[in-house]
């Protein structure tokens, strides 16, 4: 018969499992609990790091329908539950992992399917959504700036061509003092 605390946990966890955009599991041995309350503040308020027995989680894990990561809950396993963004939750973890060789990213789930260590490496490299948008509007407002400067040229070509035309006349055309002369 379960207990009814390891029940409960098993639910937490599992929801976790369910609402979170991306998980990444973690060994955390001989961190201090200093060490792993500033790490929780490294991930900020979008992610939440739990430490948790290696059975429950994969019972959560089973509950959740989530595949793939049984090899993982091996050793003392801490869980960091992304519910925002994942690029920044791995940033933090692995700058965190560079300080402190306690912490070691076994791997993670995101998308409905497992993630290798690289992987979430490849998704720390990634630049913030923030950035990627501003890059994507300023690679859009260049294009444009040069649509504009496409559209505008055939008015300019014909305004150019138009004074061009009126110089030329002006210059064929014979000035008036000349032709009073002539008369004369």
């Amino acid at each position: 018969m379960a207990k009814p605390e390891k029940v409960t946990a098993v639910a937490e966890i599992a929801d976790k499992f369910r609402t979170s955009s991306a998980t990444v599991v973690t060994e955390y041995s001989g961190l201090s609990v200093a060490q792993l309350t500033t790490l929780r503040r490294a991930l900020g308020s979008g992610t939440t790091y739990r430490v948790a027995k290696n059975t429950l989680v994969k019972r959560a894990a089973e509950d959740a329908g989530v595949e793939g990561l049984e090899a993982l809950f091996v050793g003392p396993t801490a869980i960091a539950f992304v519910e925002g963004e994942p690029v920044d939750a791995a940033k933090a973890l692995r700058d965190f992992a560079k300080d402190n060789k306690g912490l070691v990213i076994k791997g993670g789930y995101m998308d409905g399917r497992s993630l290798t260590v690289e992987e979430v490496a490849q998704i720390a490299d990634l630049d913030s959504r923030e950035v990627l948008l501003a890059k994507l509007a300023g690679a859009m407002k260049g294009k444009l700036t040069q649509a504009a400067g496409l559209f505008n040229a055939p008015a300019s070509q014909v305004a150019r061509l138009a004074a061009a035309l009126q110089e030329k006349k002006a210059a064929q055309a014979p000035a008036p003092a000349d032709d009073a002369a002539a008369e004369s």
